[in-house]
């Protein structure tokens, strides 16, 4: 069974957590736009979020929207596209982590604080140093408690501009039997507010250790998300214009991960994104597709189903009722 969450408004890109007993989803906001849809995104001007909880069960609770948690006008470096976002909680805060384009559509990746879960938050005046490309994810690692940020996207995710945290003079994507462009993880600070170290690339790699190709349908292209289950790491991303959602096994939160199969089928509309949270036993994959609106991939609905593993921890394929188109 499949639920679509909040038919009321066009949202994406979920990260979902559990704080205080109950889910709260930072979803990016889809707006109509009359821009022309192309590979780098410029289809996709989403200019504020909300937040969204469920009272319960996710497949039948009640959802509610708490309104407009983050604004670019009230960042004072923004320019353009507030994309895919995610939230930790330490100490009593909330420490939210958005990526946006500066003043020189250059996407940098923002913090904004709150006292609640639901917001309202208040951006930090300066993006984190060093930050880059976009697609957010944030793990708090119950082994060393420890933050994790994960981030990363190709072609209007900008990640081909950048080799070892610098940025190139051209860009350049690999091609055929070149290794494929990994995601980036970076431990963050006692603050929450900067990067603790360089980020170091989140390799996934083959059954005989070798990262997957550059031609491989099923590499790395965007929408990194990080869980644990039975004590291993499990990475899962986006495999953009193949449209599949892939995951991959490791044994610490730097990788390398070790690739498993094939999480979600292609959905209705280009892009697939998501998360995976544990709610009271059971799994459960919020995902997005564009069946509402029609197939306009820049115009997408949230959906959540529930998500499930076989005796050796691998997850079960999900049908995701679309060729990606």
């Amino acid at each position: 069974m499949k639920r679509y969450l909040f038919p009321d408004d066009f949202m994406a890109d979920p990260s979902a957590h559990v704080f205080n007993g109950r889910i709260y989803i930072y979803p990016s906001h889809d707006w109509e736009c009359e821009n022309v849809e192309n590979d780098n995104g410029d289809q996709y001007v989403m200019k504020d979020m909300h937040v969204l909880s469920i009272d319960g069960d996710p497949m039948t609770g009640t959802v509610t929207d708490h309104g407009k948690a983050l604004d670019i006008a009230d960042v004072p470096w923004a320019g353009r596209q507030l994309w895919d976002c995610d939230c930790a909680e330490k100490d009593g805060k909330y420490y939210l982590y958005f990526p946006l384009k500066d003043k020189n559509d250059i996407f940098r990746i923002g913090v904004a604080v709150a006292d609640r879960p639901e917001g309202p938050f208040v951006a930090e005046p300066d993006p984190i140093r060093g930050s880059y490309s976009m697609d957010i994810c944030v793990l708090h690692d119950d082994a060393d408690g420890e933050y994790y940020l994960y981030f990363g996207g190709l072609w209007g995710g900008q990640l081909q501009r950048y080799r070892d945290n610098k940025a190139l003079e051209s860009a350049y994507l690999p091609e055929g039997a070149e290794p494929s462009l990994p995601s980036r993880c970076v431990r963050l600070s006692k603050d929450m507010l900067q990067f603790a170290e360089e980020p170091r690339p989140v390799q996934v790699v083959d059954a005989d250790g070798k990262p997957l190709r550059a031609d491989d349908p099923h590499r790395f292209f965007e929408a990194s998300w990080v869980h644990k289950y039975n004590g291993k790491y499990y990475f899962s991303y986006s495999t953009g214009d193949s449209h599949l959602l892939c995951y991959a096994v490791g044994d610490n939160p730097y990788g390398p991960f070790v690739y498993q199969g094939v999480i979600l089928t292609p959905v209705v509309g280009w892009t697939t994104h998501h998360c995976i949270i544990e709610y009271e036993g059971k799994w459960y994959l919020f995902h997005h597709d564009s069946v509402p609106s029609g197939g306009k991939s820049w115009l997408r609905s949230l959906k959540v189903c529930e998500l499930t593993y076989d005796a050796d921890g691998r997850i079960q394929t999900i049908d995701g009722g679309g060729t990606g188109e």
